[in-house]
């Protein structure tokens, strides 16, 4: 993440980051971010990351990245929202988890539409892509409490 911020940043783009108090003392946040927002938890900062975001582009990372794509495609599945959610699969990095949800599918655990909740990319043009046939995103739900 931090490597993206500074390719951002130095492109003349803005950053906001989103940590936990509990995670930036024991980690150093980006020092040139445009905004740096510390709250109470990690739910606080996906709630904060899901309301302020217009789509979701989800890199290759681990158990966090996981966690998040799980909760945000759930997010969506659930109505709380109607974003566009895409993952950047460089190198087939996705795969073994489009591999598990397939699995799911077929012993009847997960409904084979859940599928169309987001889009796989190979490459950043197909991320860029994917959002632009997206319907134009709606707010969060309100009312509910994420």
């Amino acid at each position: 993440m931090g490597e993206l911020a500074s390719a951002t940043i130095a492109a003349g783009g803005a950053i906001t980051g989103i940590i936990p108090d509990h995670l930036r003392q024991r980690e150093v946040a980006h020092p040139d971010l445009t905004e740096l927002v510390v709250v109470d938890s990690m739910h606080a900062r996906k709630r904060i990351m899901a309301e302020r975001a217009d789509a979701f582009c989800v890199l290759p990372g681990g158990l966090g990245s996981l966690d998040e794509v799980v909760e945000i495609i759930t997010w969506k599945q659930l109505g709380l929202h109607e974003k566009p959610i895409v993952l950047l699969d460089h190198a087939g990095f996705w795969q073994p988890f489009l591999d598990l949800l397939a699995h799911q599918a077929a012993l009847g655990f997960v409904d084979g539409a859940h599928r169309e909740l987001f889009d796989v990319a190979a490459d950043i043009d197909g991320v860029f892509a994917a959002i632009e046939r997206h319907p134009e995103p709606v707010e969060m739900l309100q009312g509910t409490r994420l």
